[in-house]
């Protein structure tokens, strides 16, 4: 059974409203973590940088605008296509980042037939989990 369902895709950071450059990212999540989604970005670096937050924050964002703090993430269009806006902050600074809104939702979709929305806790072993802090 699959476990992991990751996609490879090309984000756009936008530097300003006419100049963009392209940013190698990875999606990926996982049976094992089921609320959260993994975005790495490959930025020419050795260390590559990695995102972590909430699936259905995700989700959500491909329909409305949500999110506050840190992840803020809302759908629009660029070049006459659908995209997927993530707007990033951090200490070291600020990203806007454009995913396109198809292969993110296509992904998405993989996600939830691996863990259904609302069956997150399901998946948790908080037994082992529990018993292994305890320890």
């Amino acid at each position: 059974m699959e476990t992991l369902v990751e996609h490879e895709l090309e984000l756009n950071l936008v530097l300003s409203p006419e100049r963009s450059v392209p940013v190698p990212a990875r999606l990926s999540y996982g049976a094992h973590d089921p609320y959260a989604v993994h975005i790495t970005f490959h930025l020419g670096s050795e260390t590559p940088v990695t995102w972590v937050f909430a699936r259905e924050l995700l989700a959500e964002g491909t329909f409305r605008p949500c999110g506050q703090g840190d992840v803020r993430v809302w759908p629009g269009r660029a070049d006459g296509r659908g995209v997927l806006n993530m707007g990033l902050s951090s200490p070291a600074g600020d990203a806007l980042l454009e995913a396109p809104l198809a292969a993110v939702t296509a992904w998405l979709e993989r996600t939830h037939r691996l863990v259904p929305p609302g069956s997150e806790g399901d998946t948790l072993d908080l037994d082992t989990g529990l018993a292994q802090l305890l320890a």
